[in-house]
């Protein structure tokens, strides 16, 4: 018992510590620099650069046409100074949804230079530190998308506030120069745990499911990834084979069918994964 009351006070201590130290508020954004990817470190207060986002061609991308077309439609809107949507990507894991969004940040780049808006990634931890993000890029001249993987809500009390500050603004209005892509494995954002917990146990058990999925109807284009068919799945190796030029001499789709039984879905990371296998025994390394 006494070593649990130690363990247990010292994570009270660690915590206590963390808290204490708080975040460093982001004082500016400068319009200066080259980059055109970053991080945001909410602790220490900085926008990381990155020096290159790692993402296949937004041409090999197989599989997601009408899906891959609309943001990217979305994104060159932003681009150009018109009119854009938040977005929401949700769907089965696995199929590229933030792979979409850093593709289409390169390929924008392609077609716009140094035009092109910035990519902003949050961690999802870090959701109530959005405010004083939008704070400091809204005196910029740049344009930015602001990135969240695996966006859910673990804490919403902590977190609605701050998204809902991109996504609607309160008083001041979001930051023209500012739209929020977000990707989920739930069109919702709500944990299923989250949810049969506020079933079993809420006052009004509806309320807080109600008001998550108010704030994901706040996301003007939500696109939809589903598991791929086997047709689709060979297609996302045929192209990685073909961007690659690997050449097998073997029955390869038998190999690659097996391969996703044993993992146990068809996707994009299934398909690359196979492909990465293939590549090492054709003695290649392969990378984007």
């Amino acid at each position: 018992m006494a070593d649990k009351k130690d363990v247990l006070a010292e994570a009270i201590s660690a915590l206590t510590a963390q808290l204490s130290r708080g975040t460093k508020p982001l004082r500016f954004f400068d319009d200066d620099i080259s980059a055109k990817a970053f991080v945001y470190d909410v602790e220490n207060g900085q926008l990381r650069s990155v020096e290159r986002v790692v993402a296949p061609d937004f041409s090999m991308l197989v599989g997601i046409d009408r899906t891959k077309t609309t943001l990217l439609k979305n994104n060159y809107q932003f681009a150009a100074g018109h009119s854009a949507n938040n977005a929401l990507l949700w769907g089965a894991r696995g199929m590229g949804k933030s792979t979409l969004v850093k593709a289409i940040h390169n390929q924008t780049i392609i077609e716009y230079g140094k035009s092109a808006p910035n990519l902003i990634e949050i961690h999802r931890e870090d959701i109530s530190a959005l405010p004083q993000l939008l704070a400091t890029l809204r005196q910029s001249k740049k344009q930015f998308v602001i990135f969240c993987d695996d966006l859910s809500f673990n804490q919403p009390d902590r977190d609605f506030k701050a998204l809902k500050s991109v996504l609607e603004g309160g008083l001041e209005g979001r930051p023209d120069n500012v739209i929020f892509y977000a990707t989920s494995n739930r069109r919702h954002l709500l944990p299923r745990e989250m949810a049969d917990q506020e079933t079993a146990i809420g006052i009004h058990p509806n309320e807080s499911m109600d008001e998550t999925i108010a704030l994901s109807d706040r996301f003007g284009l939500w696109l939809g990834f589903h598991a791929a068919d086997q047709a689709e799945y060979i297609a996302m190796i045929k192209g990685y084979m073909n961007h690659f030029k690997l050449i097998a001499n073997h029955d390869w789709e038998a190999e690659a069918l097996e391969w996703s039984k044993t993992r146990g879905n068809r996707s994009g990371r299934t398909a690359w994964q196979y492909v990465n296998n293939l590549a090492g025994k054709l003695e290649r390394r392969i990378s984007f």
